[in-house]
C-alpha cells in the first residue's frame, strides 16, 4: 500500500498581464508646441476585491511646452491617479492569498497634441499580476532506503593528470 504525504507550499496559482490606456488633458495659457513629456514617480498597490484584483496607483506627468508663438517655454505637472479592476482566473482551495503586482511597462506618453488651447495626451502602462497562495501537494513517500555508495580511502582517479607523455607530440608528427 502506498504511503502518501501532504506538503503545504507557496505557489503562483494565477498569473496574467494587462495593457492599460488612458487619455488626459491639461489646460494651459496659449500653448504653441509640445516639446516633451515625461512620466515619473509611478506607485501602485494591488488588493483582492471579491473575485477580482483591484489596483490603485498614481504617477506624475511633466509636459514641457512652448507658448506665445514659440518665444517662451514652461513645464506643467499633473498627478494622475488610477483605479483598475482585473479579473483573474478563479482558483479553489487556496489558503493565505497574496497579491503581487509588477510594472511590466512603466507608464509612458504615447501621444500628445494641442487641441482648443489644451494639451491632450495618452498614457500606456502594462501591469503583471500574480496571485500567490498556500497549496497542498500530495506525494507518494517511499519507505525504501536509497543505496549508499561505498567510499574507499586512497582511491583517487585523478592521479594520472600529473603524468605527461613527452613522446606524444613526436608520435603524431
Amino acid at each position: 500500500m502506498a504511503n502518501y504525504k501532504e506538503i503545504v507550499t507557496k505557489a503562483v496559482i494565477s498569473k496574467g498581464k494587462k495593457l492599460f490606456k488612458s487619455n488626459h488633458e491639461i489646460e494651459v495659457d496659449n500653448p504653441s508646441t509640445v516639446l516633451g513629456c515625461w512620466v515619473i514617480n509611478h506607485n501602485f498597490k494591488g488588493s483582492k476585491s471579491g473575485k477580482d484584483i483591484s489596483i490603485d496607483g498614481s504617477y506624475d506627468v511633466n509636459i514641457w511646452y512652448s507658448y506665445d508663438n514659440d518665444t517662451k517655454t514652461n513645464v506643467v505637472k499633473q498627478t494622475n491617479e488610477y483605479h483598475e479592476i482585473v479579473h483573474m482566473r478563479e482558483v479553489d482551495d487556496v489558503l493565505n492569498e497574496e497579491i503581487i503586482v509588477r510594472s511590466l511597462k512603466q507608464p509612458n506618453c504615447v501621444k500628445v497634441d494641442i487641441e482648443n488651447g489644451k494639451i491632450v495626451y495618452s498614457i500606456e502602462k502594462e501591469l503583471g499580476i500574480e496571485l500567490v497562495g498556500d497549496v497542498k501537494v500530495k506525494v507518494e513517500a517511499s519507505e525504501d532506503e536509497d543505496n549508499w555508495d561505498e567510499i574507499v580511502e586512497g582511491n583517487d582517479d585523478n592521479n594520472d593528470i600529473d603524468k605527461v607523455d613527452e613522446e606524444f607530440i613526436e608520435d603524431t608528427i
